[in-house]
């Protein structure tokens, strides 16, 4: 009887999702033509797809900002949302792996499915040995996701959602064209920053919370030295920290990076074990309460990333 009427509940959930999306599917733009409802998953997706498309479209955000993407997973409500949209725009399969189940279970037939990814090559995931354990089945768990961290495949993801909304809607073509522009000169002009400071580094690695700055260290000819393996929850076995905390020591390691959505525990306890101090480097999953207070964004966050690298590998 329980099972009954929480299947009931979800079900009424499921309706009322779609009769509120349907409503926000039929608003109008100042021409009078209907305009594009777009749904991404988390903060990078929103960003690039919010920038190109402007105010031709009406972009929504399914991971709120503060929550930890990784475990996250959609509701009845969240599902509705995606079907009643035009298009759908996710990272990557190997991020949201929550994806295929849900556009499996749900009436696809006219939603646009964006990979913003698809084209890039993916690297394979470095994992811890908890994970490996846990996940050895799993191809989900087989490449790294965070492509959005390298200001030069950010750029191949923006032109993956401003081709698919070229595509959607051909009378605003021009107008994603300039907005994907303008938004991957900037992306560009982050990478010259990255190049220019980075060129000067003493040194070459640096130690992460969770494995998630592979792309920007390939990008730029660093190292990332994770606690953890792709998820930032598993915390390493008692060996792992012991050997970390050896070649921490060994390499006068300086700086240990945490992040604010998920505990910091670990990279605390490392850091204190070998007298180094903590800051924060964001994996730009979502942004903190007091990032969006100061009204800052993906650009934004990623210049701050780099003022803390420079603390590591500039001396």
């Amino acid at each position: 009887m329980k099972k009954l009427i929480g299947t009931l509940i979800i079900f009424l959930l499921f309706l009322t999702g779609c009769s509120n999306a349907v409503s926000t599917k039929n608003e109008k733009t100042s021409e009078g033509s209907k305009k594009l409802q777009i749904v991404t998953t988390f903060y990078p997706m929103y960003y690039f797809a919010q920038r190109v498309a402007g105010n031709s479209a009406n972009v929504e955000l399914l991971v709120p900002n503060g929550a930890e993407p990784h475990d996250w997973e959609p509701t009845a409500k969240d599902m509705a949302k995606i079907q009643d949209a035009d298009m759908f725009i996710y990272n990557s399969r190997y991020f949201e792996t929550w994806t295929e189940k849900v556009l499996k279970s749900i009436n696809d037939t006219n939603l646009n499915v964006i990979e913003a990814s698809k084209g890039i090559e993916l690297m394979d995931a470095l994992k811890s040995e908890e994970e490996e354990e846990e996940h050895h089945s799993e191809s989900v768990s087989s490449k790294d996701p965070h492509v959005w961290l390298s200001p030069v495949l950010a750029q191949q993801e923006v032109d993956n959602i401003a081709k698919a909304l070229e595509q959607a809607d051909s009378k605003n073509k021009d107008q994603f064209e300039k907005n994907a522009a303008a938004l991957n000169s900037e992306l560009a002009d982050l990478d010259r920053l990255y190049k220019e400071t980075i060129e000067k580094a003493q040194k070459k690695e640096f130690v992460t919370q969770h494995a998630a700055f592979g792309y920007l260290a390939k990008q730029y000819g660093l190292t990332q030295i994770p606690i953890a393996g792709l998820s930032p929850d598993v915390e390493p076995t008692l060996g792992k920290l012991a050997a970390l905390t050896e070649l921490t020591k060994k390499d006068n390691v300086k700086i240990i990076y945490f992040e604010e959505l998920t505990s910091s525990k670990v990279a605390q306890t490392l850091a204190k074990e070998i007298g180094a101090k903590t800051e924060v480097l964001n994996p730009l999953e979502g942004l903190t309460k007091e990032e969006q207070e100061k009204g800052l964004d993906y650009i934004d966050v990623m210049k701050k990333n780099l003022e803390a690298l420079k603390l590591s590998i500039l001396e």
